[in-house]
């Protein structure tokens, strides 16, 4: 994706962080964004040396306001958003059960309303552009439910059933839409997570390398 403007979110750690090396390795400019801001410094001097350019932006998603100001801030200092990548999230578990209003509010504060907010400050710009790609990275949780993941599992299920009507919505437009849904990824986020063999866990980099595939064969 060469000289791409790319904003990538939840960038600090895991799938994001894989996903922001590998598209500027590639020659992009990425804005990655991440509620810490230490590891976002050291992902620059990571990236520094590569044909692309990562640039760190501190921001918390689930604060409208920060969502919004970090569409706008990218728009005012590179003029448009070619890629949109939506990966910022959180993982909790509990038992249906137990499960509180606010552990669903929680998750559908990031990792549905957060993704959503940016969604709909770029999608303007792009549809008016006619050109740009919009990818979040869900969940197979999005798709069949598994126990103890039942605030997680809403969230996901939320985003997969919004980006399915966007992606129908927006064709013809020149602006493309993407979900992937991996399975269990190893990151800190599941670190303490135990899970069979035949399920075992896939490594962020595997997830990264398909973001970046989706994005050059426009695959939905």
């Amino acid at each position: 994706m060469p000289d791409s403007i790319v904003i990538v979110s939840g960038a600090s750690t895991g799938i994001g962080r894989h996903t922001v090396l590998l598209l500027a390795r590639g020659g992009s400019t990425v804005v990655a964004a991440s509620r810490k801001g230490e590891l976002l410094a050291g992902l620059e001097r990571e990236a520094r040396g590569l044909a692309g350019r990562v640039v760190p932006r501190s921001a918390d998603l689930a604060d409208p306001a920060q969502a919004e100001a970090l569409v706008d801030g990218t728009l005012h200092e590179f003029g448009r958003i070619d890629v949109l990548v939506c990966n910022a999230g959180i993982y909790e578990r509990r038992r249906a059960q137990e499960t509180t209003i606010a552990d669903v509010e929680r998750h559908m504060a990031l990792n549905f309303y957060g993704a959503l907010r940016l969604i709909l400050r770029a999608l303007p710009h792009m549809l008016e552009r006619r050109s740009g790609h919009i990818v979040v990275v869900s969940s197979v949780d999005g798709k069949k439910g598994l126990p103890m993941d039942a605030a997680y599992v809403a969230s996901k299920f939320a985003v997969n059933g919004f980006m399915d009507v966007l992606r129908q919505e927006l064709r013809g437009t020149g602006v493309w839409a993407t979900t992937v849904c991996p399975a269990r990824v190893d990151t800190q986020m599941i670190a303490s997570l135990r899970v069979p063999m035949i399920s075992a866990k896939i490594p962020p980099q595997r997830v990264a390398r398909a973001v970046v595939r989706s994005l050059r064969t426009r695959r939905a």
